[in-house]
């Protein structure tokens, strides 16, 4: 049964601060044991998971797994760009309709997912450009230069984004079951 808490105000009940945190380290530690493979990971598929699923409150585990990275990594010019490159993503899902036909959703959402691995590097070259003085020329060099990255990325988010269909109907449906 959900208390007033977890569906209408500003405050977060014991039961959501809990799973948004461990959402948030499952992100970190998804990320963390795929270095080994470049720009592959599940990042974009766990944000669209967790938007679909929380809706406005999928920013929460988003933004810790944001803290966590700095956290660890570092708060540097490289991290600049998170505060906004899983937004978009969020926002994007957002903007998708919720009532989709499977058929649809299965196709929409990889492909969603894909379409932000690969404007990733484009979407985080504004800060390079800002924070290394790089002139319109630099800065579009240094997006071509990364964009075979940038299409791994999409081809490793597509196949991966495959599972966004399953992970959100399987979390939704666990969510409102109260099964966590």
């Amino acid at each position: 049964m959900k208390s007033k808490a977890e569906t209408k105000g500003p405050f977060l009940s014991t039961r959501e601060m809990v799973l948004f945190s461990m959402l948030a380290a499952l992100m970190f530690v998804s990320k963390v044991l795929m270095e080994f493979l470049p720009n592959i990971h599940f990042l974009g598929v766990l944000t669209m998971v967790y938007t679909l699923t929380f809706r406005k409150k999928a920013l929460i585990p988003i933004y810790l797994y944001v803290f966590l990275n700095g956290l660890f990594a570092g708060f540097s010019v490289w991290w600049i760009p998170y505060l906004y490159l899983w937004t978009l993503l969020w926002g994007a899902t957002m903007l998708l309709p919720k009532k989709m036909p499977i058929w649809l959703a299965s196709a929409i959402y990889p492909t969603l997912c894909c379409l932000h691995g690969l404007l990733f590097g484009a979407l985080y070259a504004p800060v390079q450009a800002i924070a290394y003085g790089f002139t319109l020329e630099q800065t579009i060099a240094w997006i071509v230069a990364g964009l075979r990255f940038d299409v791994l990325h999409a081809v490793g988010n597509f196949s991966l984004g495959l599972l966004i269909l399953p992970l959100s109907t399987c979390l939704k449906s666990l969510w409102r079951r109260g099964k966590f």
